[in-house]
């Protein structure tokens, strides 16, 4: 399994993904405020990896606050993180978890506060890890053996703990022996699809083929799409998909050729407090990231730029969305509401598929 992320001797470790496929460079983090650069700097990206990132980084961070003056160390700790990038729910949702820990445990010494920290923050990323295996089990179910898949951006081991969400919807169907093969969109402007999710793909011997992301509709002209599967950032209560700008393009166009659309989505990234995806806040990431490419600029010098990192799919163009409890289906108010409210403790959801 990829290694993404990893606690390591005190010390966060991440594979920076700015890199791939050229080099497998891993980064050594001491410092929090560096843990937040790279989730900003995409060194590590992707919603359900950003959450990890930030519980290590929440993690890391108790450890350089002074036990005289800890709550407000700790508070500006998280806030530092939280800022990073605001659209995956993920990251507020582990900072969160990190901060209903500490008081939980107010009080208590600091060295034992600190190692709880570090066992929390190693909990989220294991948990990640087996959420996406049984969202891939799920998931599978949907996938006829001998699809062939479209997917976008990249919801694999890198974007992660580990195994993926999207990805790990096709890894399970192969691992049951159906015979699946995924057209990888590029993925403009940061090249997502063919930088990382094509490597995956072929570390992994799944036969995949690279497309540019305007020829999605002669494809599916074509009828050489038998469904798409995307990841998400966060989904809104009722069933809206905030996921990499272009996802609703995907959308439209396989509601135009009735190529069913499926979203995976562990639940930390369903937002049930957002009842709707037009209020869930869209990053813009910087002019440069359009106008060039491996540093080569492509546009002339002084273009305007726009480049909002994602946009919203609305939940009627969404054939359902898949979780580690379930597969939700219409309509998600209800279905997303039953599958990703609070479990109680040893308890679990009744699965709806």
């Amino acid at each position: 399994m990829i290694r993404t992320i990893e606690w390591r001797r005190g010390r966060v470790v991440m594979i920076d993904q700015r890199l791939l496929p050229d080099r497998e460079v891993y980064r050594v983090y001491r410092d929090y405020r560096e843990v937040a650069r790279a989730i900003r700097d995409m060194v590590i990206r992707g919603a359900p990896a950003i959450g990890v990132a930030a519980a290590m980084g929440v993690a890391l961070g108790a450890h350089q606050v002074s036990a005289r003056n800890f709550e407000a160390g700790f508070e500006r700790v998280c806030r530092t993180l939280l800022a990073a990038r605001p659209t995956a729910v993920n990251l507020s949702w582990a900072v969160e978890r990190m901060r209903r820990l500490v008081r939980g445990h107010a009080g208590e010494p600091l060295p034992q506060l600190c190692d709880r920290l570090v066992r929390e923050a190693q909990a989220i990323h294991q948990e990640d890890v087996e959420a996406n295996r049984a969202l891939g089990r799920h998931g599978a179910t949907l996938l006829a053996d001998g699809a062939t898949v479209l997917t976008y951006c990249n919801a694999g081991a890198l974007a992660t703990a580990g195994y993926g969400t999207a990805l790990g919807v096709i890894r399970r169907a192969r691992e049951i022996g159906r015979r699946i093969s995924v057209v990888a969109c590029e993925t403009r402007p940061f090249l997502q699809g063919a930088r990382l999710t094509a490597w995956e793909l072929l570390r992994d011997r799944i036969p995949c083929t690279l497309v540019t992301d305007n020829m999605v509709g002669h494809l599916m002209q074509q009828a050489a799409i038998d469904a798409v599967l995307v990841g998400t950032d966060r989904t809104a209560a009722n069933g809206d998909v905030a996921n990499k700008i272009g996802t609703y393009t995907l959308a439209v166009l396989a509601a135009r050729h009735r190529v069913p659309f499926y979203v995976a989505a562990p639940t930390s990234s369903i937002d049930l407090a957002m009842a709707r995806g037009a209020d869930i806040p869209i990053e813009e990431r910087s002019p440069d990231e359009v106008t060039h490419v491996g540093g080569k600029p492509l546009a002339p010098r002084g273009v305007r730029v726009f480049n909002p990192a994602f946009d919203v799919t609305p939940a009627r163009l969404v054939s359902a969305i898949i979780t580690e409890r379930g597969i939700a289906r219409p309509p998600y108010r209800r279905s997303l509401s039953r599958l990703a409210r609070p479990q109680p403790e040893g308890g679990r959801s009744r699965e709806r598929r």
